[in-house]
């Protein structure tokens, strides 16, 4: 009787939390459109250097949402739209778990071991995207739903509930979802800061033309369906990149979208995200189709390579087992992508497992980035004025369990208390913030040597 009754009530726990989830309402009137719902106000229009043109694009926008599974967006509405009008990459993996070592990854090309969702700032001699696109002179901006202010650095931003005003204030904006601001290569030059910015200021840029050449896009914690829901986050598309889709400020005749998610929601399988190429630059015959090549986060960074010939981070970006450009911008280059069987994708779901500078439970040095590695736009790995190369993969200590020794990792470590609110920290996420400040040189570990040396320890 006590069990039949436990399950009965368990029958209704789906039911309860769906009539406590908010329903989506916009919160703006348009896209193009400032509002106080989104917490800080415009600082202006970004000015940009003159457009650098790429083989097969101009403009590259990666838009992002959260813990999902594959089919679980193949199957909404919204994204069966948006697939008539791009092509799905049906092979696409995020790289980790949790949330934030995903986008880590995807602007610096390491994850550097990262296992969790705290407060980090990855040290100022750890190169990032942001020094290959300025190294040819081509803008780049992050726009932040919910930053209150321009280059906000906090853990995390609570502000009035436009969703329900009788509720309390929520935790709308997060840290951990903004990739740039992680790397203190880019938050300790002022310029560079600046260029992470809010809602309001994205509309003030695209009603001006000012959207830059490269760009990166977090929806807060309830439209990209972190906290709420798959077809929460598909209203927010409907009403927000739908209508931007067909406005040539935003999408020229030259931008490629990527859209995206962080992760899965399935640890035990694999961590395949569904992904779709949108913007004009996708050529009209290949609407509508599916490419099957294997992909991950890190083949961001590849394309932008490719396309722009740009220099390389010498990290995972160079690793073609896992940064394969995507195919139409391949073809464009002239770039040879690896063909990767089915039966050697590698597992990317593995959570805290990996040698690293950010695991203290094995725990490696920062180390140089392969110097002698060629990424896919051809150019020379970046090298930072403060980069010490000395320290390899040849020559690296081997890891070390701090945690067992009761020590954290050499840096300066501190903790702040989060903002009031939830925070909505994705699975694995970290309960405080920690801030990591380490000394030190670009990761190298390659990702498809770390996990053949789980296999073989396993």
């Amino acid at each position: 009787m006590f069990a039949h009754k436990l399950s009965a009530l368990a029958a209704l726990v789906p039911a309860v939390l769906a009539a406590q989830a908010p329903a989506f309402a916009p919160a703006a009137v348009v896209p193009t459109a400032a509002s106080n719902n989104y917490t800080g106000v415009s600082n202006g229009t970004l000015s940009n250097s003159p457009v650098v043109s790429g083989k097969a694009f101009d403009r590259f926008i990666q838009i992002w949402l959260e813990n999902t599974d594959y089919d679980d967006a193949a199957n909404t509405s919204a994204f069966m739209a948006l697939k008539e009008q791009g092509i799905l990459l049906s092979n696409y993996y995020a790289v980790t778990h949790p949330s934030e070592p995903n986008y880590a990854a995807v602007v610096g090309g390491d994850f550097w071991a990262m296992g969790d969702d705290n407060y980090y700032q990855i040290p100022s001699n750890i190169s990032t995207v942001v020094d290959l696109l300025e190294a040819k002179n081509i803008s780049w901006a992050a726009y932040m739903e919910n930053l209150p202010t321009d280059g906000y650095q906090g853990f995390n931003y609570t502000s009035a509930n436009y969703l329900n005003s009788s509720a309390p204030p929520y935790t709308f904006y997060v840290r951990k979802h903004n990739p740039t601001i992680l790397y203190d290569s880019v938050t300790t030059v002022p310029s560079r800061l600046a260029r992470h910015r809010n809602f309001n200021d994205f509309a003030a840029d695209v009603n001006a033309s000012a959207i830059p050449q490269w760009s990166f896009i977090t929806p807060n914690m309830e439209d990209d369906g972190h906290d709420s829901s798959i077809d929460f986050a598909s209203d927010w598309l409907q009403f927000w990149l739908t209508p931007l889709l067909t406005d040539p400020n935003f999408n020229d005749d030259k931008t490629l979208i990527v859209l995206t998610f962080d992760e899965n929601d399935s640890y035990n399988i694999n961590n395949r995200v569904y992904t779709l190429l949108l913007g004009n630059a996708v050529p009209t015959n290949l609407h509508n189709t599916t490419d099957p090549t294997f992909y991950t986060h890190f083949s961001a960074l590849s394309t932008v390579q490719a396309n722009w010939a740009l220099g390389s981070l010498g990290r995972q970006d160079t690793n073609k087992t896992v940064s394969n450009v995507f195919a139409f911008v391949a073809n464009a280059t002239g770039y040879q992508n690896l063909d990767v069987a089915e039966a050697d994708i590698p597992l990317t779901n593995l959570t805290g497992v990996y040698n690293g500078p950010l695991n203290p439970n094995q725990y490696v040095p920062f180390l140089a980035p392969n110097m002698s590695a060629v990424g896919a736009g051809g150019g020379p790995v970046f090298v930072a004025s403060n980069l010490d190369q000395s320290l390899t993969t040849a020559n690296a200590p081997a890891p070390v369990n701090l945690t067992a020794l009761n020590e954290t990792v050499p840096s300066e470590v501190t903790t702040t208390a989060s903002a009031p609110g939830p925070s909505g920290s994705g699975s694995g996420s970290g309960s405080g913030a920690v801030h990591v400040s380490a000394m030190g040189t670009a990761s190298a570990i390659a990702f498809a040597g770390v996990l053949a040396a789980l296999c073989m320890t396993l």
